[in-house]
Order: C-alpha cells, then sequence, then structure tokens
C-alpha cells in the first residue's frame, strides 16, 4: 500500500489561499485599477476643488472586493453634481424663512459676503440664473479608461500570482503607491 506525507499540510495551504488572496492579491489589484480611474477622473474636471476632492474607497464584502471612485462630502461634492449634470435655469431668491423679517437690501447691508450682490453691486431680491451646461468627468473616466483599469488590475495579479505562490503585498509597487 502507498503513503504519502505532507497531505496535511497541503489541505491547509488551500484553506488559507482564499484569504490570502483577498488580502494581499485582490486589494492590490483593487486599488491599481482605481488609481487609473482617479487619475483619469482629476484630468477629466474642470474644478480645482473637486479635482482635490476625488478620491478611491475600497470596501471588502464577503469575497467582493469594491472599488468607488467619489468626491468627499461637501462643497466640492455639490460643484461635481453640478459640473456632471449641469443644472437647469432657474431663480435665485433670499429664502423668507432666512430673511428674519429683513428686507433684501436690509440683509445685503448687515453680512459681509452679501446676498444677491453680483459685482458688488445689489442686483435685487431675485435673481434669473440660466443654468449651466454639464461637464460631465466621472461617466466619461469610467467609459475611456475602464478597460486600462481592468487590465492594470490584471497585470497586478499576475505579478504577485506565481506557480511558487503568493508574492507581495496588498499595496502596487512604485513612488506613488
Amino acid at each position: 500500500m502507498a503513503t504519502s506525507r505532507g497531505g496535511q499540510a497541503v489541505r491547509r495551504y488551500i484553506a488559507q489561499l482564499p484569504d490570502e488572496l483577498e488580502k494581499t492579491v485582490l486589494r492590490g489589484a483593487a486599488r491599481t485599477g482605481g488609481k487609473i480611474l482617479v487619475d483619469g477622473a482629476k484630468q477629466r474636471s474642470i474644478s480645482s476643488d473637486v479635482d482635490d476632492a476625488i478620491v478611491m474607497k475600497r470596501r471588502a464584502e464577503a469575497g467582493r472586493i469594491t472599488v468607488i471612485i467619489t468626491v468627499e462630502k461637501g462643497w466640492a461634492r455639490s460643484v461635481a453634481n453640478w459640473l456632471e449634470y449641469g443644472t437647469s435655469s432657474h431663480f435665485i431668491t433670499v429664502d423668507s424663512i432666512q430673511r428674519g423679517g429683513m428686507s433684501v437690501p436690509r440683509i445685503n447691508a448687515k453680512t459681509k459676503e452679501g446676498s444677491l450682490v453680483i459685482g458688488g453691486q445689489f442686483v435685487g431680491s431675485t435673481v434669473y440664473h440660466p443654468g449651466a451646461r454639464p461637464h460631465p468627468f466621472l461617466r466619461p473616466t469610467l467609459d475611456i479608461d475602464g478597460a486600462a483599469a481592468v487590465a492594470a488590475a490584471q497585470g497586478f495579479i499576475n505579478a504577485h500570482v506565481t506557480r511558487s505562490g503568493i508574492i507581495g503585498t496588498a499595496e502596487p509597487e512604485g513612488e506613488d503607491a
């Protein structure tokens, strides 16, 4: 009868492979692909406020790694939404709740920044804004750079999974890693 040794070690190695792949290879691959999308979005954005606020978030859930490219909450996210989708024409006015019983000229006189003042001139209680056309930057980035991001992630996986085993860390190599 034939006998073998090391079966327990092989089974243990195979059992831990999925966790090791997720922790070291798939997270790094996701970051590598996501970085390409972040860089593309920053290149296509026409606002430096938005450029500075574009971030990548990774999420690991039950055997799945997700990369989300988004704009941090705050003013930059508002600008990003206006850029991505544009705005409809609309009226700008001082909300009666915010007035506190004051007239618009009185509000303008009391505040340092002013309200409904354009170019240092009071323009009235209501201003008509013609809207703004969209300058999308997130959706085109995915369309244009999506294949390159997948290829970069695949390259990371190929470089870190070899016949001799899983090598490297969860972070891509390079000066900006």
